[in-house]
C-alpha cells in the first residue's frame, strides 16, 4: 500500500486555562506531560512514519486533507469525529476505543459514544475483553491491536528490600494511592517501599500524594519520568502494581512484561484482556490489605505467586514482542468505504471472535 496522509488525533485531559491556575511547581509538568493520550498518539505516530506515512498529530480536526483519520477517544474527539465523516465521508476513519469510552461514557452519555462508533469504518481496542463492552452489533467493526514494547533491559533488582513500582498518573480512575495504603499494614521490620512514577492530573491529586509521603515513610512519589528512567527503574524493581478501576488496555503491562517484572494488578477487565483470565496475581478493585498480602507474598520466592506472576503470559506476551515498528494498522483502513460506517449490525450479534492483532 502507498504511503498515506494520517492525521493522529487526541484529546487532552485538562484545558490550558486551567494550567495557569496551578501552583507552578506543577504548572509545567502539565503543560510538558507524557501522560495517557499523548503518549500513546506519539509511539504511534513514531511506528507509522518508520511505515513510510506521514502523520499529523492533533487534538482537534480543522479541515486538514488527511487520507486517514486515527482518532483515540470516541467521546472526547466527538466532533472532531464527526466533522472528519462530514467532510470526507469515503476516507477511512478509526476510532480507537479507550477505558473511559468503554467503561463510563457508553453509559453515561451513550448518544455522543456511539455516535463515533456509528461514523467509525474502523474501532480498536486494545485489550481482549474490550467487545464485552461495546454493544454487540459493533463487533463486525471491532479489531483489537495488543500494544508492543521494546525488549527491557537486563535485570538488577535492588537485593536491600523490596522495591514496588507504580506507574500512572495521579487521578481518579487510575486509583493510585491504593498501593501507598496498603504498605500501611506492614509491621515496622518490613523494608519494602512504594515508588510512585507520574504526573498528577489535579493539584489536589498532587496535594494528597505529598501528604500520603508526608504520613507514609514507604511511598515516594517521583512524579513524572522520561520513558528512559522508568525502563531503569523496571530493570531495578521487584513489583509493578496496577490499581486501577478502569483501563482500556494499559502499555505498562506490556512494557513489565517485556522487562521481566512481575505484575499484579486490580480484576478489571482492562487487565485481565491483557494478562488472562487465569493469571493468578489480581486482587479486588478497591481493595487495600490484598495488595499488601501480595507483596508479602513477593518477600518468600518459595512461594508461589510471583514466580509464576513472572512468567509471561498470553495474550499480551507474544504480542509484546514483536517488532514495534511493524504495527497492523493497514488492514484497519484496507478496503475502508461508504459501506463500512454505519449503526449496529445485528446479523454480527452471535459473533464473539473478532480478529486480534499485534503491534
Amino acid at each position: 500500500m502507498p504511503p498515506r496522509r494520517v492525521l493522529l488525533l487526541f484529546m487532552k485531559e485538562w484545558d490550558e486555562a486551567a494550567l495557569a491556575r496551578l501552583a507552578p511547581r506543577y504548572a509545567f509538568e502539565f503543560a510538558g506531560s507524557r501522560a495517557g493520550n499523548r503518549t500513546t498518539a506519539v509511539r504511534w505516530a513514531r511506528m507509522l512514519r518508520a511505515l513510510g506515512h506521514r502523520v499529523e498529530i492533533a487534538t482537534a480536526y480543522t479541515g486538514e486533507k488527511a487520507e486517514v483519520m486515527i482518532a483515540l477517544h470516541a467521546w472526547r474527539c466527538a466532533a472532531s469525529i464527526a466533522r472528519f465523516a462530514e467532510v470526507w465521508p469515503q476516507r477511512p476513519l478509526i476510532v480507537v476505543i479507550t477505558g473511559t469510552d468503554a467503561y463510563r461514557f457508553l453509559a453515561e452519555d451513550p448518544l455522543t459514544t456511539r455516535r463515533s462508533l456509528d461514523l467509525a469504518h474502523r474501532l480498536v481496542g486494545l485489550h481482549a475483553s474490550i467487545g464485552d463492552a461495546l454493544p454487540p452489533a459493533y463487533h463486525a467493526k471491532l479489531r483489537v491491536i495488543f500494544q508492543s514494547a521494546p525488549a527491557g533491559l537486563a535485570r538488577r533488582p535492588y537485593r536491600r528490600g523490596l522495591r514496588i513500582c507504580v506507574a500512572g498518573r495521579l487521578r481518579a480512575e487510575k486509583d493510585p494511592l491504593r498501593p501507598a495504603w496498603a504498605v500501611r499494614y506492614l509491621p515496622e521490620t518490613s523494608r519494602i517501599r512504594v515508588d510512585h512514577y507520574g504526573s498528577a492530573h489535579d493539584r489536589e491529586w498532587a496535594a494528597a500524594a505529598q501528604a500520603e509521603m508526608a504520613c507514609n515513610p514507604r511511598y515516594h512519589w517521583h512524579g513524572e519520568v522520561s520513558h528512559g528512567r522508568l525502563r531503569r527503574v523496571f530493570a531495578h524493581a521487584h513489583l509493578l502494581v496496577l490499581p486501577s478501576r478502569m483501563e482500556g488496555g494499559a502499555n505498562i503491562v506490556s512494557e513489565a512484561v517485556m522487562a521481566g517484572l512481575p505484575v499484579i494488578a486490580s480484576r478489571i477487565p482492562g487487565s485481565v484482556g491483557l494478562l488472562g483470565e487465569d493469571y493468578p496475581g489480581y486482587f479486588p478493585v478497591a481493595d487495600t490489605p490484598r495488595p499488601c498480602a501480595h507483596c508479602c507474598c513477593a518477600r518468600r520466592p518459595r512461594r508461589p505467586c510471583l514466580p509464576s506472576c513472572r512468567r509471561p503470559v498470553p495474550p499480551v506476551a507474544p504480542c509484546s514482542r514483536q517488532n514495534a515498528n511493524r504495527p497492523p494498522w493497514q488492514p484497519c483502513w484496507t478496503n475502508c468505504g461508504r459501506a463500512d460506517r454505519g449503526g449496529p449490525r445485528t446479523e454480527t450479534t452471535r459473533n464473539r471472535s473478532w480478529p486480534n492483532s499485534c503491534p
